[in-house]
């Protein structure tokens, strides 16, 4: 069971989000915070696995208080789950090092699936965002290293031809896991559409770098 922590200081989003997971006995709400202070006693005391957090909240922001607990405990996923969508924002909560970044205006459904993916390991951006910029100045060969090691297994599954429903059979996964392992692959590649992913899959695979 994962046991989650929600920091939000609009309580209706807070009862929104307890609704999602109250019925699925693979998450578990075990604290919520309406100010960053709150959160981080919070934290502290239950030691949860996943934290979703706004940025801008009384008292200590969200990066300030990701900063903080990622040095305590480096094990916790944070999700930033905020309606901002700037560059600025995003690479502030990156830095401080979140492993997800998800906006408000998403989907509950989305943000079990940010949940599920940054427990494997793995970075979780909302697909509506544009995270080229990250990785700007940056050459072709540092781009590749900024996959995960999943992205690099569905990646050389791309290269050989594989498309999303066989790879996710292969993996063991979900259909929609696999078009939102694409997205961030592509997003962080910046590249743009299926074809120019496939053309670098086959590309890397046949150099093997």
């Amino acid at each position: 069971m994962t046991s989650i922590v929600i920091a939000e200081d609009h309580q209706s989003l807070i009862d929104g989000l307890s609704l999602l997971f109250e019925n699925d006995p693979a998450f578990q709400i075990i604290g919520k915070a309406n100010d960053g202070q709150r959160l981080i006693d919070i934290i502290k005391k239950r030691q949860p696995d996943v934290v979703l957090t706004d940025i801008r909240m009384p008292k200590i922001d969200g990066i300030v208080v990701t900063k903080m607990m990622k040095r305590m405990y480096p094990t916790l996923k944070v999700i930033a789950f905020t309606m901002f969508d700037e560059q600025e924002s995003i690479k502030q909560m990156m830095e401080a090092g979140a492993n997800g970044y998800i906006l408000k205006n998403s989907g509950l459904v989305d943000v079990k699936e940010a949940i599920e993916i940054v427990m494997k390991g793995e970075t979780y951006f909302d697909k509506s965002l544009d995270i080229s910029f990250l990785e700007e100045g940056n050459s072709t060969k540092n781009k590749k290293n900024i996959l995960t090691n999943t992205e690099m297994q569905i990646l050389h599954l791309i290269g050989e031809g594989k498309n999303s429903y066989e790879i996710a059979e292969i993996r063991g996964c979900s259909h929609s896991t696999i078009q939102t392992h694409r997205k961030n692959m592509m997003k962080k590649l910046n590249l743009h559409g299926k074809g120019e992913l496939l053309r670098y899959a086959m590309d890397k695979n046949k150099y093997d770098i």
